[in-house]
């Protein structure tokens, strides 16, 4: 009898035994030694999401940690901000502009981010940088020209604004360096050197259209007008490509985006 008795209970203990087995292995699979915990799995690249990374990793380099004092246009400048829409900023960095040191970001042109990555970019800049009164009272001048500049009359225009600190003709003064260099003008686009021209480098000592000549800002169509000179002391190489080349979805009036 006894002997039938385990007999009859030995699949139920069997049973019971697998049960707990697996209730133990289940409840200690994630504390494993060598298992890395849940909340440190590796996020794939394109589900980063932080802006502080996204410019860290992708803007900063040029354009300065906080968004200034980098060797390109500071995108933290509020006077930027006020007269680049995000239209622009986020055409700029999803596709670059070509000819110059401003390389396409986007998955679709080659670069690494998603949309989402870059509207993310973005809307960080704006977030942190952007100031509703940057501009006052003033009417800065388009980002955009709204005709060709006239080179001639760029050339007059220089010397009432420019030449006091780049120098009579461009090639350097005391308060500023040269911004006629043949280096220099391959690698930036005709609407840097506008937006230059308008935003100025506040960091570098270089002021906006208001502050070149005190009391009095220069015109739209005075900045078109040097920006169409300064373009016109470019050296042409054969071969090279231009940053005033057509770039694709951009409105193009007087050459690249940046």
């Amino acid at each position: 009898m006894i002997r039938r008795a385990i007999l009859l209970a030995a699949p139920i203990l069997a049973m019971t035994l697998a049960s707990l087995l697996a209730t133990t292995a289940c409840g200690t699979r994630d504390s494993a030694p060598g298992r890395p915990p849940a909340n440190s799995q590796v996020i794939p690249p394109s589900k980063i999401m932080d802006f502080n990374f996204l410019y860290a990793s992708n803007c900063a380099g040029c354009h300065g940690s906080d968004g200034k004092d980098g060797v390109a246009i500071g995108v933290g400048d509020p006077v930027y901000l006020a007269i680049a829409d995000d239209a622009t900023i986020r055409r700029v960095t999803a596709d670059g502009v070509p000819g110059t040191a401003m390389p396409a970001f986007a998955q679709h042109s080659g670069g690494m981010l998603t949309d989402d990555q870059i509207n993310v970019i973005i809307g960080g800049i704006r977030a942190r940088w952007a100031k509703p009164n940057a501009l006052g009272d003033a009417d800065a001048p388009p980002y955009a020209a709204q005709v060709p500049g006239d080179s001639k009359r760029g050339a007059t225009v220089y010397g009432v604004y420019c030449s006091s600190c780049h120098g009579p003709d461009g090639h350097g003064g005391k308060q500023a360096s040269s911004i006629v260099d043949g280096s220099y003008l391959a690698l930036v686009s005709d609407q840097n050197l506008r937006t230059t021209v308008i935003v100025g480098r506040p960091e570098m000592g270089a002021p906006d259209w208001r502050g070149d000549v005190p009391g009095k800002p220069m015109s739209p169509e005075d900045v078109s007008d040097v920006v169409a000179w300064l373009a016109s002391q470019r050296p042409q190489f054969p071969n090279l490509t231009y940053s005033s080349a057509p770039h694709p979805g951009a409105q193009q009036l007087e050459g690249g985006i940046r």
